[in-house]
């Protein structure tokens, strides 16, 4: 009996279908790259590289920087004082040109003191006496005349008149309203004949060329405030500027309002400010003639640290920048800029390291019309 068996798989035939279809792929893999299909990868490599970004720049050079605190003030006269007498009586003479400048020393005003003056005429006249009696007795003691005793009583008459005399002087000058300066008077409010008394209110006599004024600055500026600081100022409804320096600060700081009294002193001729008047100031705590500066908005933060993009072979490039004054418009760079360097100030947020850039319009800080003066808040 025959028996039939199944031969190894390596005895079966190959189809010749598969055969031409593993030599097929093969010589497919084998053939050269097409050159448009490399020219299609290499054009797609350059289109993920991004085009050059169109930014304006400033190119940095040294100016002038100004740091200022603007606060309102008050003006005040340079000398005031409220006329009074200091013994009561009726008023005998009275000399008032209310709202005229008097000179020192002038005779406002004196109450009753006939008195006094007759007792100042007698008490002159008895010294007077006395003085002659002494120069004679002086020359006779030369000669042994009088005796030590004598003379020396005589001298001490002299001294005692003297004394009653000044007494009398001293007398009549609280009786009497002089001018301690010169200055200008204001409205009167008594007349001849009426009876005064220390507590009256008379007149005032105010000094208001120089004139003061007085304004405060927070505790935090209070180191950097000097005698001879420059201050403008503008009383309201004028539109005239006005100049003066700082001429003292208080030696404390006010504990309640944390701030620091100063004042200054301007020129008044003509005498158009007027003491009590507001006053609208900026004083001048400081400037740099030399600053670098950039725009405030080409700043960018970054983690604590501040940095600005600098144009550079054509690229944006990241600087790390230290800051000092700012202004509304400006900020001063401490460190991290040079003069010459080219900072980019516009599309700021689409900027990367190392970005094709494409400088647009160039210009100098002089260009910006920005304002280099910084303004510190009276409350800050």
């Amino acid at each position: 009996m025959s028996s039939s068996s199944t031969p190894a798989w390596w005895a079966r035939p190959i189809p010749w279908i598969l055969v031409a279809g593993l030599l097929l792929i093969g010589g497919i893999l084998l053939l050269p790259q097409d050159d448009s299909r490399a020219a299609d990868d290499e054009s797609g490599q350059d289109a993920e590289q991004p085009p050059a970004l169109q930014a304006d720049a400033v190119v940095v050079a040294p100016t002038r920087i100004a740091e200022q605190i603007r606060a309102t003030g008050t003006l005040r006269a340079d000398e005031s004082v409220d006329l009074s007498v200091e013994t009561a009586g009726r008023i005998t003479s009275m000399d008032l040109p209310e709202g005229q400048t008097v000179s020192a020393g002038t005779l406002l005003l004196s109450v009753s003191n006939d008195d006094l003056y007759a007792e100042q005429r007698r008490l002159q006249a008895q010294l007077e006496l006395a003085e002659a009696r002494e120069e004679r007795q002086a020359r006779l003691l030369e000669e042994g005349g009088v005796s030590q005793e004598t003379y020396d009583a005589t001298q001490n008459e002299v001294e005692v008149l003297q004394a009653d005399l000044d007494q009398v002087g001293a007398r009549i000058a609280k009786t009497e309203i002089r001018a301690p300066f010169t200055g200008q008077l204001g409205l009167r409010y008594v007349s001849e004949g009426s009876y005064i008394s220390p507590s009256t209110r008379i007149a005032t006599l105010q000094r208001i060329d120089p004139i003061k004024v007085d304004f405060s600055v927070p505790e935090k500026y209070a180191g950097r405030v000097e005698a001879e600081q420059p201050i403008t100022f503008s009383v309201r409804n004028s539109n005239e500027e006005h100049t003066a320096r700082v001429m003292a600060t208080e030696p404390r700081v006010n504990d309640e309002t944390r701030s620091l009294r100063v004042r200054a002193r301007a020129s008044n001729d003509g005498n158009g400010l007027r003491p009590g008047t507001f006053a609208d100031l900026t004083l001048t705590l400081g400037a740099v003639d030399d600053a670098l500066v950039v725009p405030n908005f080409a700043l960018v933060p970054n983690l604590g640290v501040q940095r600005v993009f600098v144009y550079r072979n054509g690229q944006a490039q990241p600087q790390e920048v230290g800051i000092g004054t700012r202004t509304s418009d400006l900020v001063e760079i401490t460190e991290g800029l040079a003069p010459g360097d080219t900072v980019l100030t516009s599309n700021i947020q689409e900027l990367r390291p190392g970005r094709p850039v494409e400088v647009a319009t160039l210009r100098t800080v002089d260009d910006l019309d920005a304002n280099t003066d910084a303004v510190v808040s009276p409350a800050e």
